[in-house]
């Protein structure tokens, strides 16, 4: 080599073996050091990970704050090939409160594969998740300290922010495919304590999933927590204690199934398809799909009783609602309770100038709910923001005019929720409610105690109108609840 070329190259040689590392691949560094080192962690073809645990009832509980109800998980395995981007998740899971399937174990399936995530039913038939869901599903792949350090040593994710506070060190990595995740690390062990990530959800907006890691144990050379607790925004959604787990162990096929790889993405809910059933005078069913409202007119307005499900749903319903009654505006939304899904379109409600009336345990949810932020998928109300205006109803509650009358009445004793509302008409002797009895259903382990509470209140009542099902006659309540009683 001529001199001249051969003296830079020496040079440029020695710059770079003497670079030091930043301060955030040192995080990085001392995470892969603590677990194992950087060539055992990239060697890493397939983790398969088996326990038991808990899962959370993300807003289905009795109150917006509450974390009490869980389902008791068994025959937990989790298979991942860390290379290739698959992951498949079995579990039986029991609910240890009372739930609308009853007590029986329910088999979940779960996978991703690539860019499809699926689920398979008990009877071995595969569908394809929505797009959203799918991608939460990838980002999870990096839930685990071999993955996200693993992903952190690459040269083609980035590093940035490194930060100290208290015991731990974190460190925000991008990794090479774009997903954005924070790992934090113990300052004295340096092994991983807890992994970020952003995602959206409906009702909560730009929320966090921590998935936190304890109790390690050397596992084929690594250390390996065996224990994952996972919390969605401040509620836990997730606890697993591992029972085995391995290293490069036989995940079997983890390839999507046929009928889901081929079916067409899922980009978003469906499209909305509102009925409409004049119930009485000035009452209107809106069904169609498996949540319904009702429309009530009264004088001078309308008022809805239910924003379910999501946007898409919930400004359906609103249209049809205007487009029945042009002629006076609707003002009042009321909702039956704060469950997710009977309470995922109040964001898009209050977008539309509605004021919300609620059970009032639900009034400080719902104000937190309306300021939060949804940036990550923006909705009707980050779109056309609005304050929130609401009414809250304690134990009872009477709307009327000269056109009408309903009376809002707390379900009391319910194992349901402790904020829920039924609607009562006297003149139609109609009585709206959800959740709580669900006409055709087999099981109804609800339906007891809205009984109890018609008659506590001396309701006279001809028709159920359900926000899920059809309408139904009374009597087949008193049926499904072996109640003999008349009124």
């Amino acid at each position: 080599m001529p001199r001249r070329l051969w003296l830079p190259f020496v040079i440029a040689v020695t710059v770079g073996a003497c670079a030091q590392p930043t301060p955030e691949q040192n995080i990085v560094n001392d995470a892969a050091a603590a677990l194992g080192g950087r060539g055992r962690i990239e060697a890493v073809r397939t983790l398969v990970i088996e326990g038991e645990g808990i899962n959370g009832n993300l807003g289905q509980d009795m109150t917006p704050e509450a974390t009490s109800q869980t389902f008791k998980v068994t025959a937990y395995r989790r298979v991942v090939d860390v290379a290739a981007g698959r992951a498949r998740l079995e579990q039986t899971r029991v609910p240890a409160f009372a739930y609308f399937q009853g007590p029986a174990p329910q088999k979940q399936v779960q996978g991703i594969d690539g860019e499809v995530g699926y689920n398979v039913a008990p009877n071995g038939n595969a569908t394809r998740v929505s797009n959203a869901i799918a991608r939460d599903r990838r980002v999870e792949l990096y839930h685990h300290p071999i993955t996200i350090v693993r992903a952190a040593l690459d040269p083609a994710s980035t590093l940035a922010n490194p930060r100290t506070f208290e015991k731990e060190t974190s460190v925000d990595v991008t990794t090479a495919n774009g997903f954005g995740l924070t790992l934090a690390i113990d300052n004295q062990t340096k092994l991983p304590t807890r992994v970020v990530s952003m995602t959206d959800n409906a009702n909560l907006g730009d929320v966090a999933i921590e998935t936190s890691f304890g109790d390690y144990q050397d596992v084929n050379g690594l250390k390996l927590p065996a224990h994952f607790t996972t919390t969605t925004d401040k509620y836990r959604t997730a606890e697993i204690r591992v029972t085995k787990q391995s290293i490069d162990g036989d995940t079997g096929d983890l390839a999507a199934p046929a009928s889901a790889a081929s079916a067409a993405p899922v980009t978003g809910p469906p499209p909305a398809t509102v009925t409409a059933e004049e119930v009485a005078k000035g009452v209107w069913f809106l069904a169609g799909q498996s949540h319904h409202s009702v429309l009530v007119e009264f004088a001078d307005h309308l008022t809805l009783i239910e924003a379910p499900q999501n946007d898409t749903r919930t400004l359906a319903v609103i249209a049809k609602a205007r487009e029945l009654r042009s002629g006076k505006p609707l003002t009042h939304v009321v909702n039956t309770h704060h469950h997710f899904d009977h309470s995922g379109g109040i964001r898009a409600a209050v977008s539309e100038g509605l004021t919300v009336i609620t059970q009032k345990a639900n009034a400080a949810f719902y104000q937190d709910a309306v300021g939060r932020s949804h940036a990550i998928v923006p909705d009707a109300l980050a779109k056309n923001p609005k304050p929130l205006k609401v009414e809250t109803v304690d134990e009872e509650l009477v709307l009327k005019d000269g056109a009408m009358t309903v009376n809002l009445y707390r379900i009391a004793g319910s194992g349901h929720a402790d904020t829920l509302l039924m609607a009562y008409f006297p003149r139609e002797r109609l009585l709206v409610e959800a959740d709580v009895y669900s006409p055709a259903a087999a099981l109804q382990p609800y339906a007891a105690n809205l009984v109890e509470n018609v008659t506590k209140h001396t309701l006279k009542v001809d028709r159920v109108v359900p926000i899920h099902g059809a309408i139904a006659p009374y009597a087949d309540l008193l049926k499904a609840v072996q109640v003999k009683t008349s009124n």
